[in-house]
């Protein structure tokens, strides 16, 4: 189901601190800093042409965030990046001068890291990213996963030093039980969504998402003409469609948020015309996506640079794994976890029937960008839903 931007924002220039957020300058720092990552290198960018022509389109390219900084999603670029951004305030507070990455490992920086916790609940990216960063900067890290997080995801943060911490309920339970924990612990949390006072943060975490969209058009041959992308809280929707709004403004793609049917909140949310909580239900495949609240800083951006919301069923994002994993013709193939396909299958979606083809002008001159944004983050899973193992699929030896 998809439905079109209604909101009396839509096509608005966006809010002056998201536009300072997520504008080109702020992108560049975000480079910068990634440069002073040793195992920093950008993320492959796929054409799919035997696709593209399947599905009756001009182009279909695929940015794939599945070995993102060995973390394995794209969210290794919000959470760490977050992380080393406030430790380097702090250390600018403490020692009374502008501090820059390139100190980040100079002795005073990493005794003042030493000192901080930082907190956030995940359902195991986002945490596995908070966790990789304050290891980085020598600073401590409590990473709090409710109960649908997956012991291999788990293990997967612990390997990073966190302190875990498990939380009865939902993902929307666990940020509410993080946050009160770091304030009574005086922890700093780096949550990748806001709630009402909290909101600076979040930006920078959706700040690093940059780095994607940045990557992306230097290697496009042509800017795309739409572009579909996942949403759980919204922060890389939100964080890719408000950077093309700025850099392109009347010239941007048509941007679309796709979403689990069983967790759409930022769907309901467009059809209300506000931030909408919905009622948690059956759990879906899509777990990374797992969400039933926007983050309210993401939402202000999409009601402007968004033009259409959709949802799609659990088979769909299935089947984007396997059809990625199995490629048409000499297609790359791609390793996409449960949550990673959902651009795929939103535009499977949109292909397969006409009046949503014609609701967002796609036809047979559009030229579609999506981003793959985890691997397989939980191998034994992605092996039962595909037939094959990731290593498999790319044709390495286990």
């Amino acid at each position: 189901m998809l439905i079109l931007n209604q909101h009396p924002d839509h096509n608005k220039p966006l809010d002056i601190t998201d536009a300072q957020t997520l504008g080109a300058e702020a992108a560049k720092e975000v480079e910068r800093f990634l440069s002073y990552r040793d195992n920093h290198v950008p993320t492959p960018l796929h054409a799919l042409p035997a696709l593209a022509a399947e599905l009756g389109i001009a182009a279909l390219h695929v940015k794939d965030e599945g070995q993102r900084l060995g973390l394995g999603s794209f969210k290794a670029l919000g959470g760490s990046y977050a992380v080393i951004r406030l430790v380097l305030e702090e250390a600018n507070r403490q020692l009374g001068r502008i501090v820059d990455v390139s100190e980040l490992h100079a002795q005073q920086v990493r005794a003042i890291a030493s000192r901080m916790t930082f907190g956030c609940a995940t359902d195991g990216n986002h945490g596995k990213s908070v966790a990789a960063g304050a290891q980085l900067v020598g600073a401590k890290s409590a990473i709090f996963v409710h109960a649908g997080v997956s012991d291999e995801r788990v293990a997967a943060i612990v390997r990073y030093g966190a302190e875990m911490i498990r939380v009865d309920g939902t993902y929307d339970d666990s940020i509410r039980e993080s946050a009160r924990v770091s304030e009574a612990k005086g922890w700093t949390v780096v949550s990748d969504t806001s709630w009402p006072g909290y909101e600076r943060i979040p930006g920078l975490v959706m700040q690093g998402y940059t780095a994607i969209i940045r990557e992306a058009l230097r290697d496009l041959p042509e800017l795309p003409t739409h572009v579909f992308v996942q949403a759980g809280v919204g922060g890389v929707a939100a964080a890719l469609a408000g950077h093309l709004a700025l850099l392109f403004g009347d010239r941007r793609p048509t941007f679309i948020v796709v979403e689990p049917a069983r967790a759409a909140c930022i769907f309901a949310s467009a059809a209300a015309g506000e931030v909408v909580k919905i009622a948690h239900g059956e759990a879906t495949v899509m777990a990374m996506l797992e969400c039933y609240e926007p983050s309210p800083v993401a939402w202000r951006v999409l009601t402007r640079a968004a033009d259409a919301f959709m949802k799609v069923e659990e088979e769909g994002a299935v089947l984007a794994m396997n059809q990625l994993a199995r490629p048409l013709g000499n297609d790359t193939p791609v390793v996409a976890g449960e949550s990673g396909g959902a651009g795929l299958a939103g535009l499977f979606a949109v292909a397969g029937d006409q009046t949503m083809r014609e609701a967002i002008h796609l036809d047979s001159r559009s030229r579609v960008f999506i981003v793959n944004t985890e691997g397989a983050t939980d191998p034994e899973l992605y092996t039962r839903l595909v037939g094959l193992t990731p290593h498999a699929v790319i044709g390495e030896d286990a």
